[in-house]
């Protein structure tokens, strides 16, 4: 998986926090729940993602958030439990070689399957681009690990969506296709997502305004009111990863394998192309360890 984002860490936070005295506010979406089918209808998906068989998901009602976590959102969290992310701990995190910001002396590796990650000295959700950025309120927060998420979620009273959860609020209402809003990646040559555009990973066109995050909100929201489901950054889902789940998962707000190594992302991010990482798509599905973070993963919560 280290093309969409790379396996950096191996550790694992400490307690979680206490829940906040007073819940923050998120924007949700409630939704009705009902049946749709989920998985790649296009046989478009990479064999190893196990996007298929196609198949028929119920789900009961939840509310969802509009966007990801922001920044904003994030430093509330830390201001009042002083949580310190994996990446902060560790000290450095993946950042994407062309948005870099850092003395030549932070970087201090790469990955060796995707060498366009770097790791950087001093990269963090404060920090997402390294020592010399600085992280803008309403972006998506980044390099945050799962753990860092789970933590955000006890505090916040929240939780994680599961993979059906966030699939079926995705597709926005549309049934069997390819985006959350239709077939076509560029309808009447408008940019509706935050990816790649250009030559990856060597020059980005930035037709769409990007070449990092954007904003939360930037784009139209979904037919069911959710903002960038496709690109911008990839989000956590609660579920462990298991490439064969679709083939004996319940048909009722499953949640995935009972254990495994890697957790479920969904969504794709600003570094997704159709040459190699063609998860923006509604169905596409991604996984990585609990504790890696880097500059294009995130999340957003669903009432508990």
């Amino acid at each position: 998986m280290g093309c969409c984002v790379p396996e950096t860490r191996i550790c694992s936070t400490g307690p979680l926090p206490t829940p906040a005295r007073v819940p923050p506010a998120h924007d949700q979406v409630p939704l009705p729940g009902g049946e749709f089918l989920m998985g790649d209808a296009f046989a478009e998906g990479y064999p190893a993602d196990g996007e298929q068989p196609v198949h028929a998901v119920r789900v009961t009602p939840f509310a969802i958030d509009a966007t990801t976590v922001t920044v904003a959102m994030f430093r509330a969290f830390v201001d009042d439990t002083s949580w310190v992310t994996v990446a902060e701990r560790e000290g450095s995190s993946a950042v994407f070689h062309l948005a870099v910001a850092a003395e030549r002396a932070d970087i201090t590796g790469n990955d060796p399957a995707a060498p366009w990650w770097l790791d950087v000295r001093g990269a963090d959700w404060r920090r997402p681009h390294g020592p010399l950025s600085t992280a803008e309120l309403d972006h998506p927060v980044v390099h945050v690990a799962w753990d860092d998420a789970l933590a955000y979620c006890t505090w916040a009273g929240r939780r994680l969506p599961t993979e059906a959860e966030w699939e079926y609020a995705a597709r926005g209402g549309l049934a069997g296709r390819r985006f959350a809003w239709g077939d076509e990646l560029t309808p009447d040559g408008r940019w509706l997502c935050n990816i790649w555009q250009g030559r990856f990973p060597y020059a980005n066109t930035g037709a769409d305004g990007w070449l990092a995050t954007a904003p939360v909100r930037s784009y139209p929201p979904n037919g069911l009111g959710l903002y960038e489901v496709a690109g911008n950054v990839w989000e956590w889902c609660a579920d462990w990863f298991a490439p064969d789940y679709y083939a004996h998962s319940p048909a009722a707000d499953p949640e995935g394998p009972r254990s495994g190594e890697r957790r479920v992302m969904r969504g794709g991010s600003y570094l997704c192309h159709h040459t190699y990482c063609h998860r923006y798509r509604v169905s596409a599905r991604s996984a990585n360890t609990p504790a890696s973070s880097s500059g294009n993963c995130g999340f957003r919560t669903v009432a508990v």
